[in-house]
């Protein structure tokens, strides 16, 4: 062989032999990062939680007609107790004649049992053109009513009812104000 062609093999060969020792440190040094554990940090857990969803929506249902619609954009169901702590709650209660009365709210709770239900912070239930503003409010499933021991403000169109608490029975359609009732309101005012 000449000088000449072993030169010409002798360069690509020797490229070739480079191009492996770097692809064989590349896998050595990847296959050793790879194969190394990963390791969470900053992990909490929730010891008084049995499971936590990031979305629920429920029904309920008596003698196959519908009492109300509850979303949530997560809940947290609680070890031992029969409860369900919410967030962002949104529940639409149907009257005895299928009316709609919604309500929102940025903190819920729910018996799993008994399906009462307790809402707080920001309160706001509407029915066609009312409007009803508290901190605090109370379902109950057995009766369908709706309370509240907390003051109450109920608004439609340019009539304002203020009071320190409120019933509503959502299948006779009355709402009951007491203490301290005052504001301005028509003739025709009506909430439920």
């Amino acid at each position: 062989m000449t000088t000449s062609l072993k030169q010409k093999l002798t360069i690509p060969l020797v490229g070739l032999l480079i191009l492996m020792i770097i692809g064989i440190i590349i896998f050595f040094y990847f296959d050793k990062y790879l194969s190394r554990p990963v390791q969470i940090t900053n992990i909490k857990i929730d010891t008084k939680a049995a499971l936590k969803l990031n979305a629920l929506k429920q029904i309920s249902k008596k003698n196959g007609i519908k009492e109300w619609e509850l979303k949530a954009a997560s809940a947290t169901l609680l070890k031992d107790k029969n409860q369900a702590v919410l967030i962002d709650v949104s529940v639409i209660f149907f009257t005895k004649d299928n009316k709609k009365v919604h309500l929102t709210s940025q903190k819920g709770n729910l018996n799993t049992k008994t399906h009462d239900m307790t809402f707080s912070d920001k309160v706001v239930v509407t029915y066609e053109t009312s409007t009803l503003r508290t901190d605090k409010l109370h379902y109950n499933k057995k009766k369908h009513i709706i309370t509240s021991d907390t003051h109450v403000r109920l608004e439609k169109k340019n009539s304002v009812i203020e009071a320190d608490s409120m019933t509503t029975r959502l299948n006779e359609s009355t709402t009951i104000l007491k203490g301290h009732v005052k504001g301005k309101f028509s003739e025709n005012f009506n909430i439920l």
